[in-house]
């Protein structure tokens, strides 16, 4: 609880500090850039955000080459995603610092070895391995593993990236999601592996988000930015494979802004458009054009991201592939129904 305390305080104090220092050094967000009239608040949030989970983290937790590997990777993708929002730089560009900070976790020694099996036993993913020497050190690429993690890791950082179109979204989100990991990592009897790391960096990453959810929710005072939510994304990818895997957990909590990234890249794509290049067609947008307010867009996405993270918590690997199958369907029904309404209402 103290850490929970903690590092929810330190990100209050960062965030107070952060409205009164960034206006002076012209951190600020440029409405005019998104069509808005409102006047610029602090931008770049996402500095408040990793200065209080590393600050924590490094208080709270044993330091060692995993944490190292989490913290310095976060700092490439936050430090990149500053970049972008500062500069606007290629996307490319972007995607490529990714990769690198995935790498990052993989020499660490961060990984996933295998995935349950929805239907029974598991999947290994560790078989095949190429030896390679650095400096006289043997490592190993472990071929599926490895695809795996930096595939999983690149989905989560732009999936969560994608998500901040609204204030408040992805802190939001990411509080619910840590929590639901926290739950299960202090769930007795379900693991063949001390949890007690993921479980306080789970925690911390929770509190962070809460914190500073309270200048990010509706209407904003201040916005995390590129420099946020894609650090936010790149901390929950390696929270979910860290300490044994809980990748179906994360992917059912987030599965609604999962699959409402890969429609927006498949629409993109189908209409020839840059994949990376941002529209209002996600579903958050679409719950506006159909009528709905941001806070109650905000509050609708929480839900369904809560009640699946609960879905996650208490059922079993075989439920959890219907649970899969059951948020298809949500999502094919709240596309229906905001494509509807919004329809409707632009006749």
């Amino acid at each position: 609880m103290y850490v929970f305390i903690s590092a929810f305080t330190l990100t209050l104090v960062l965030g107070f500090l952060a409205l009164k220092i960034f206006p002076r050094l012209g951190l600020l967000d440029r409405p005019h850039k998104y069509g808005l009239s409102r006047k610029p608040i602090p931008y770049y949030g996402g500095i408040v955000i990793f200065a209080a989970f590393a600050i924590s983290i490094l208080i709270f937790s044993d330091f060692d080459k995993h944490i190292f590997g989490l913290l310095f990777g976060g700092f490439l993708i936050m430090g990149v995603g500053f970049l972008d929002d500062l500069l606007d730089i290629n996307p490319w560009v972007r995607l490529f610092v990714q990769f690198l900070a995935a790498f990052v976790i993989i020499f660490s020694g961060i990984g996933i070895n295998s995935i349950t099996n929805p239907i029974g036993g598991a999947i290994i993913l560790d078989t095949y391995k190429l030896p390679f020497e650095i400096n006289g050190t043997l490592y190993h690429f472990t071929i599926l593993a490895d695809i795996f993690t930096i595939v999983w890791v690149m989905l989560l950082t732009n999936t969560v990236n994608f998500l901040d179109g609204i204030d408040g979204l992805p802190s939001g989100v990411l509080a619910i999601a840590a929590f639901v990991l926290f739950l299960l990592s202090t769930r007795s009897g379900m693991h063949h592996m001390d949890q007690t790391q993921i479980a306080l960096i789970a925690i911390t990453l929770c509190a962070v988000c809460l914190g500073f959810l309270v200048f990010d929710f509706h209407p904003a005072k201040m916005l995390m930015g590129d420099t946020g939510s894609t650090f936010l994304g790149f901390t929950l990818a390696v929270l979910a494979i860290f300490s044994g895997g809980k990748v179906a957990t994360t992917f059912l909590v987030l599965g609604v802004p999962i699959l409402d990234a890969f429609w927006v890249i498949f629409r993109r794509i189908s209409r020839k458009k840059s994949p990376m290049k941002g529209d209002l067609g996600h579903l958050h947008h679409r719950f506006i054009s159909a009528g709905f307010s941001k806070r109650q867009t905000l509050l609708t996405i929480y839900l369904f991201c809560a009640l699946f993270g609960l879905v996650a918590v208490f059922v079993n690997s075989s439920m959890k592939l219907l649970a899969v199958f059951g948020l298809l369907v949500v999502m094919v029904v709240l596309g229906s129904v905001v494509v509807y309404y919004g329809n409707r209402k632009k006749v």
